[in-house]
């Protein structure tokens, strides 16, 4: 007991230190401020053909789907869930979305039986059809399963959009639309995912034509 009092006594004194506290808040300060650049420098008109899309493909009753690897992944499903409903706000009332990285039981047979590479290709080959929307989050824009789905995607005459970081990747330009923003800062990639997905989901939500 003494012992975790005196190691709680030195964590404080840590946290009182003026020294570290300045440099973490630089730290936070500079993250920051690489974010708002990014923000900043963005030219939107490829957000904005993406929310008409979107718009087109809702209106519809198209399929529109998300998928990425890793935080990407997450950024899948946590847009799948802002699309379903809070852009609508009323039962029933929301697009038909999925996130082909939501089920690992897919996933991990997809992976097993016919390769990692085709966890997302698989599965948008039997619930997508002509007509409908993919949209690929990735940091890298090169990951192998990402690349084939675009790929099947083309195959499917399946609208593609990637929302990309660092150089774009592979995915730049087999996309059919993408919207890339260009640092090094794969944290901040995953940001600018969620920031243009809630930038759309905002404006859809405002003109709902319904």
């Amino acid at each position: 007991m003494t012992y975790n009092n005196i190691v709680i006594t030195k964590e404080l004194e840590i946290i009182k230190d003026p020294r570290i506290k300045s440099s973490q808040e630089d730290f936070f300060a500079a993250y920051a401020s690489r974010l708002q650049e990014v923000l900043a420098s963005t030219e939107w008109s490829g957000v904005a053909q993406l929310a008409q899309e979107m718009r087109k493909s809702w209106e519809a009753g198209r399929r529109v789907f998300f998928c990425g690897n890793g935080g990407s992944a997450g950024n899948a499903i946590h847009l799948v869930n802002d699309f379903l409903y809070g852009v609508a706000k009323r039962t029933g009332g929301g697009m038909k979305v999925l996130a082909l990285s939501a089920n690992p039981a897919v996933i991990t047979c997809l992976a097993n039986d016919v390769g990692y590479e085709s966890i997302f290709s698989e599965q948008l080959a039997v619930h997508g059809e002509k007509g409908d929307l993919l949209i690929v989050l990735s940091g890298s824009g090169n990951s192998p399963n990402i690349v084939k789905v675009l790929e099947q995607s083309k195959n499917m005459d399946i609208k593609s959009f990637a929302i990309l970081g660092y150089s774009g990747g592979r995915s730049k330009s087999l996309a059919d639309e993408a919207i890339h923003f260009s640092i090094d800062d794969m944290q901040i990639s995953e940001d600018m995912q969620l920031i243009v997905g809630h930038m759309i989901m905002q404006w859809l939500y405002e003109n709902n034509s319904e």
